[in-house]
Protein backbone atom coordinates (compact mmCIF):
# COMPACT_ATOMS: atom_id res chain seq x y z
CA UNK A 1 0.00 0.00 0.00
CA UNK A 2 1.31 3.41 -0.91
CA UNK A 3 1.77 5.92 1.86
CA UNK A 4 3.07 9.46 1.71
CA UNK A 5 6.19 11.34 2.72
CA UNK A 6 6.55 12.25 6.42
CA UNK A 7 9.31 13.16 8.82
CA UNK A 8 8.94 9.86 10.69
CA UNK A 9 11.62 9.65 13.39
CA UNK A 10 14.65 7.40 13.04
CA UNK A 11 14.41 4.74 15.75
CA UNK A 12 17.19 2.46 16.90
CA UNK A 13 16.38 -1.18 16.14
CA UNK A 14 13.52 -0.34 13.77
CA UNK A 15 13.22 0.48 10.06
CA UNK A 16 10.51 2.86 8.85
CA UNK A 17 8.42 1.16 6.15
CA UNK A 18 5.16 3.10 5.79
CA UNK A 19 3.29 6.24 6.79
CA UNK A 20 -0.48 6.55 6.77
CA UNK A 21 -2.63 9.57 7.55
CA UNK A 22 -1.85 9.38 11.26
CA UNK A 23 0.42 6.40 11.94
CA UNK A 24 3.96 5.45 11.02
CA UNK A 25 4.84 1.77 10.70
CA UNK A 26 8.23 0.24 11.41
CA UNK A 27 9.66 -3.24 10.91
CA UNK A 28 12.45 -4.69 13.03
CA UNK A 29 15.90 -3.74 11.74
CA UNK A 30 16.79 -7.40 12.26
CA UNK A 31 15.16 -8.87 9.15
CA UNK A 32 15.05 -12.34 10.72
CA UNK A 33 12.32 -11.03 13.05
CA UNK A 34 9.14 -11.12 10.97
CA UNK A 35 6.33 -11.54 13.48
CA UNK A 36 6.00 -7.95 14.73
CA UNK A 37 5.81 -4.29 13.80
CA UNK A 38 6.08 -1.01 15.67
CA UNK A 39 3.01 1.22 15.27
CA UNK A 40 3.63 4.90 16.10
CA UNK A 41 0.73 7.36 16.33
CA UNK A 42 1.78 10.83 15.20
CA UNK A 43 0.15 14.16 16.02
CA UNK A 44 -0.99 14.53 12.39
CA UNK A 45 -4.66 15.19 11.76
CA UNK A 46 -6.65 14.59 8.60
CA UNK A 47 -9.92 16.02 7.35
CA UNK A 48 -11.76 15.63 4.07
CA UNK A 49 -9.17 13.07 2.91
CA UNK A 50 -6.27 15.52 3.38
CA UNK A 51 -3.51 15.41 5.97
CA UNK A 52 -3.29 18.94 7.35
CA UNK A 53 -0.08 20.91 7.72
CA UNK A 54 -1.04 21.66 11.34
CA UNK A 55 -0.65 19.04 14.04
CA UNK A 56 -2.58 18.57 17.28
CA UNK A 57 -0.15 18.32 20.24
CA UNK A 58 -0.40 15.06 22.22
CA UNK A 59 -2.94 13.58 19.81
CA UNK A 60 -0.75 10.54 19.13
CA UNK A 61 -0.48 9.80 22.85
CA UNK A 62 -4.22 10.16 23.36
CA UNK A 63 -5.00 7.77 20.51
CA UNK A 64 -2.48 5.20 21.70
CA UNK A 65 -3.37 5.34 25.39
CA UNK A 66 -7.09 5.21 24.70
CA UNK A 67 -6.68 2.27 22.32
CA UNK A 68 -4.64 0.41 24.92
CA UNK A 69 -7.36 1.04 27.53
CA UNK A 70 -10.08 -0.26 25.22
CA UNK A 71 -8.04 -3.36 24.33
CA UNK A 72 -8.05 -4.15 28.07
CA UNK A 73 -11.85 -3.77 28.28
CA UNK A 74 -12.77 -5.90 25.26
CA UNK A 75 -12.95 -9.69 25.15
CA UNK A 76 -11.58 -9.85 21.60
CA UNK A 77 -8.14 -10.99 20.43
CA UNK A 78 -5.99 -7.94 19.67
CA UNK A 79 -2.60 -7.25 18.11
CA UNK A 80 -0.73 -5.65 21.03
CA UNK A 81 2.49 -7.38 22.14
CA UNK A 82 4.00 -4.72 24.39
CA UNK A 83 4.55 -1.02 25.04
CA UNK A 84 8.31 -1.48 25.45
CA UNK A 85 9.21 1.01 22.72
CA UNK A 86 12.05 3.45 21.97
CA UNK A 87 12.13 6.44 24.31
CA UNK A 88 11.59 8.88 21.42
CA UNK A 89 8.05 7.50 20.88
CA UNK A 90 7.16 6.48 24.44
CA UNK A 91 3.46 6.81 25.14
CA UNK A 92 2.44 6.90 21.51
CA UNK A 93 3.67 3.58 20.18
CA UNK A 94 2.92 -0.13 20.50
CA UNK A 95 4.80 -3.25 19.45
CA UNK A 96 2.16 -5.28 17.64
CA UNK A 97 1.71 -8.61 15.90
CA UNK A 98 2.23 -8.51 12.16
CA UNK A 99 -1.25 -9.33 10.89
CA UNK A 100 -2.47 -10.05 7.39
CA UNK A 101 -5.03 -7.22 7.35
CA UNK A 102 -8.37 -7.63 5.63
CA UNK A 103 -9.11 -4.88 3.06
CA UNK A 104 -12.34 -3.96 4.84
CA UNK A 105 -13.24 -1.03 7.08
CA UNK A 106 -15.61 -2.65 9.60
CA UNK A 107 -18.14 -0.04 10.70
CA UNK A 108 -20.88 -0.44 13.30
CA UNK A 109 -23.57 2.23 13.47
CA UNK A 110 -25.79 2.50 16.51
CA UNK A 111 -27.07 5.95 15.55
CA UNK A 112 -27.86 7.47 12.17
CA UNK A 113 -25.59 10.38 11.24
CA UNK A 114 -22.81 11.42 8.88
CA UNK A 115 -22.51 9.57 5.57
CA UNK A 116 -25.08 7.02 6.77
CA UNK A 117 -27.65 9.77 7.21
CA UNK A 118 -26.91 11.17 3.73
CA UNK A 119 -27.37 7.73 2.20
CA UNK A 120 -30.57 7.14 4.17
CA UNK A 121 -32.05 10.45 3.00
CA UNK A 122 -31.38 9.47 -0.60
CA UNK A 123 -32.55 5.86 -0.49
CA UNK A 124 -34.02 4.93 2.92
CA UNK A 125 -31.08 2.52 3.12
CA UNK A 126 -27.50 2.39 4.41
CA UNK A 127 -25.15 0.05 2.54
CA UNK A 128 -28.26 -1.54 0.97
CA UNK A 129 -29.77 -2.22 4.41
CA UNK A 130 -33.37 -0.88 4.49
CA UNK A 131 -34.18 1.26 7.52
CA UNK A 132 -37.52 2.45 8.95
CA UNK A 133 -39.10 5.63 7.62
CA UNK A 134 -38.99 8.85 9.60
CA UNK A 135 -35.47 8.64 11.01
CA UNK A 136 -33.58 11.88 11.64
CA UNK A 137 -30.01 12.95 12.38
CA UNK A 138 -29.06 11.16 15.61
CA UNK A 139 -31.84 8.55 15.56
CA UNK A 140 -30.86 5.41 17.46
CA UNK A 141 -30.64 2.21 15.44
CA UNK A 142 -31.74 -0.86 17.37
CA UNK A 143 -30.05 -3.17 16.82
CA UNK A 144 -26.86 -1.56 15.55
CA UNK A 145 -26.02 -2.26 11.92
CA UNK A 146 -22.84 -3.42 10.19
CA UNK A 147 -21.94 -1.15 7.25
CA UNK A 148 -18.57 -2.11 5.75
CA UNK A 149 -16.47 -0.07 3.38
CA UNK A 150 -13.54 -0.87 1.13
CA UNK A 151 -10.28 0.61 2.41
CA UNK A 152 -8.89 3.33 0.15
CA UNK A 153 -5.39 4.62 -0.45
CA UNK A 154 -4.22 7.72 1.45
CA UNK A 155 -5.98 10.78 0.04
CA UNK A 156 -8.88 8.84 -1.44
CA UNK A 157 -12.41 8.15 -0.19
CA UNK A 158 -13.25 4.82 1.40
CA UNK A 159 -16.03 3.20 -0.65
CA UNK A 160 -19.20 2.07 1.12
CA UNK A 161 -19.96 -1.50 0.08
CA UNK A 162 -22.71 -4.03 0.72
CA UNK A 163 -22.34 -7.16 2.79
CA UNK A 164 -22.49 -9.16 -0.45
CA UNK A 165 -19.52 -7.17 -1.80
CA UNK A 166 -17.67 -7.91 1.43
CA UNK A 167 -18.24 -11.62 0.81
CA UNK A 168 -16.85 -11.20 -2.71
CA UNK A 169 -13.68 -9.69 -1.25
CA UNK A 170 -12.93 -11.90 1.75
CA UNK A 171 -15.32 -14.88 1.55
CA UNK A 172 -18.50 -15.83 3.38
CA UNK A 173 -16.91 -17.28 6.52
CA UNK A 174 -14.58 -14.34 7.15
CA UNK A 175 -17.35 -11.83 6.36
CA UNK A 176 -19.68 -13.40 8.91
CA UNK A 177 -16.96 -13.32 11.56
CA UNK A 178 -16.01 -9.71 10.78
CA UNK A 179 -19.65 -8.70 11.16
CA UNK A 180 -20.06 -10.61 14.43
CA UNK A 181 -16.86 -9.26 15.95
CA UNK A 182 -17.56 -5.68 14.87
CA UNK A 183 -21.03 -5.68 16.41
CA UNK A 184 -19.69 -7.40 19.55
CA UNK A 185 -17.06 -4.67 19.94
CA UNK A 186 -19.63 -1.93 19.40
CA UNK A 187 -22.20 -3.43 21.78
CA UNK A 188 -19.67 -3.87 24.60
CA UNK A 189 -18.11 -0.44 24.08
CA UNK A 190 -21.47 1.34 23.78
CA UNK A 191 -22.49 0.05 27.21
CA UNK A 192 -19.15 1.03 28.78
CA UNK A 193 -19.28 4.52 27.25
CA UNK A 194 -22.91 5.05 28.29
CA UNK A 195 -21.99 4.31 31.91
CA UNK A 196 -19.54 7.21 31.61
CA UNK A 197 -22.06 9.65 30.15
CA UNK A 198 -20.88 9.20 26.58
CA UNK A 199 -22.97 8.08 23.59
CA UNK A 200 -20.98 5.94 21.15
CA UNK A 201 -22.75 6.72 17.89
CA UNK A 202 -20.61 4.60 15.58
CA UNK A 203 -17.14 3.17 15.26
CA UNK A 204 -14.72 1.85 12.67
CA UNK A 205 -12.45 -1.10 13.45
CA UNK A 206 -10.04 -3.18 11.41
CA UNK A 207 -9.14 -6.85 11.66
CA UNK A 208 -6.39 -9.06 10.35
CA UNK A 209 -5.43 -12.71 10.43
CA UNK A 210 -2.78 -13.68 12.97
CA UNK A 211 -0.63 -16.11 10.95
CA UNK A 212 0.74 -17.70 14.13
CA UNK A 213 -2.67 -18.69 15.52
CA UNK A 214 -5.06 -18.45 12.57
CA UNK A 215 -7.23 -16.10 14.67
CA UNK A 216 -9.06 -13.08 13.30
CA UNK A 217 -7.53 -10.32 15.41
CA UNK A 218 -8.44 -6.71 16.20
CA UNK A 219 -5.73 -4.36 14.93
CA UNK A 220 -4.88 -0.70 14.33
CA UNK A 221 -6.54 1.78 16.72
CA UNK A 222 -9.81 1.08 18.48
CA UNK A 223 -12.61 3.33 19.76
CA UNK A 224 -10.70 6.62 19.58
CA UNK A 225 -12.00 10.05 18.55
CA UNK A 226 -10.39 9.43 15.15
CA UNK A 227 -12.29 6.19 14.53
CA UNK A 228 -15.54 6.78 16.40
CA UNK A 229 -18.20 9.38 17.10
CA UNK A 230 -18.58 10.13 20.81
CA UNK A 231 -21.41 12.42 21.97
CA UNK A 232 -22.18 13.85 25.39
CA UNK A 233 -25.17 11.89 26.70
CA UNK A 234 -26.48 14.92 28.61
CA UNK A 235 -26.79 17.09 25.51
CA UNK A 236 -27.76 14.34 23.02
CA UNK A 237 -31.01 15.12 21.22
CA UNK A 238 -32.05 13.50 17.92
CA UNK A 239 -33.03 15.79 15.07
CA UNK A 240 -29.86 17.87 14.93
CA UNK A 241 -26.11 17.52 14.61
CA UNK A 242 -24.54 16.51 17.93
CA UNK A 243 -21.45 18.13 19.46
CA UNK A 244 -18.80 15.42 19.36
CA UNK A 245 -15.45 14.56 20.93
CA UNK A 246 -13.41 14.51 17.76
CA UNK A 247 -12.10 16.81 15.01
CA UNK A 248 -15.38 18.73 14.82
CA UNK A 249 -13.64 22.06 15.44
CA UNK A 250 -11.29 21.33 12.55
CA UNK A 251 -14.05 20.40 10.08
CA UNK A 252 -16.21 23.35 11.12
CA UNK A 253 -13.39 25.87 10.67
CA UNK A 254 -12.23 24.42 7.35
CA UNK A 255 -15.73 24.76 5.89
CA UNK A 256 -16.32 28.24 7.36
CA UNK A 257 -15.87 31.56 5.59
CA UNK A 258 -12.97 32.25 7.95
CA UNK A 259 -10.77 29.59 6.34
CA UNK A 260 -11.38 30.72 2.77
CA UNK A 261 -10.97 27.10 1.66
CA UNK A 262 -13.17 25.20 -0.79
CA UNK A 263 -13.00 21.48 -0.10
CA UNK A 264 -13.90 20.72 -3.74
CA UNK A 265 -11.07 22.87 -5.14
CA UNK A 266 -8.30 20.28 -5.03
CA UNK A 267 -6.17 22.81 -3.12
CA UNK A 268 -4.57 21.66 0.13
CA UNK A 269 -6.32 22.93 3.30
CA UNK A 270 -4.80 25.93 5.08
CA UNK A 271 -3.02 25.80 8.43
CA UNK A 272 -5.28 25.82 11.47
CA UNK A 273 -5.47 28.81 13.82
CA UNK A 274 -3.95 28.24 17.27
CA UNK A 275 -7.40 28.46 18.87
CA UNK A 276 -8.76 25.60 16.74
CA UNK A 277 -5.68 23.48 17.47
CA UNK A 278 -6.08 23.99 21.22
CA UNK A 279 -9.84 23.35 21.23
CA UNK A 280 -9.34 20.13 19.26
CA UNK A 281 -6.57 18.98 21.61
CA UNK A 282 -8.79 19.68 24.63
CA UNK A 283 -11.67 17.70 23.11
CA UNK A 284 -9.45 14.64 22.51
CA UNK A 285 -8.14 14.77 26.06
CA UNK A 286 -11.64 15.18 27.49
CA UNK A 287 -12.77 12.07 25.62
CA UNK A 288 -9.83 10.10 27.05
CA UNK A 289 -10.41 11.29 30.62
CA UNK A 290 -14.17 10.80 30.64
CA UNK A 291 -13.98 7.31 29.17
CA UNK A 292 -11.05 5.97 31.18
CA UNK A 293 -11.52 7.89 34.44
CA UNK A 294 -7.80 8.68 34.29
CA UNK A 295 -5.97 12.01 34.14
CA UNK A 296 -4.10 12.44 30.88
CA UNK A 297 -0.37 13.00 31.32
CA UNK A 298 1.49 14.45 28.36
Amino acid sequence: MAGFETDAPVLDGWKHVYSGKVRDLYAPADESVTDRVLVVASDRISAYDSVLASEIPDKGKVLTQLSLWWFEQLDVANHVISTDVPAEVAGRAMVCKRLAMYPIECIARGYLTGSGLAEYRASQMVCSLPLPAGLVDGSRLEPAIFTPSAKAEVGEHDENITYEQTVERVGAEVSAELKRLTLDVYTAAEAIARDRGIVLADTKVEFGLDPATGTITLGDEVLTPDSSRFWDAETYAPGRAQPSFDKQFVRDWLTSDASGWDKTSGVEPPELPAEIVEKTRARYIEAYERLTGRTFTA
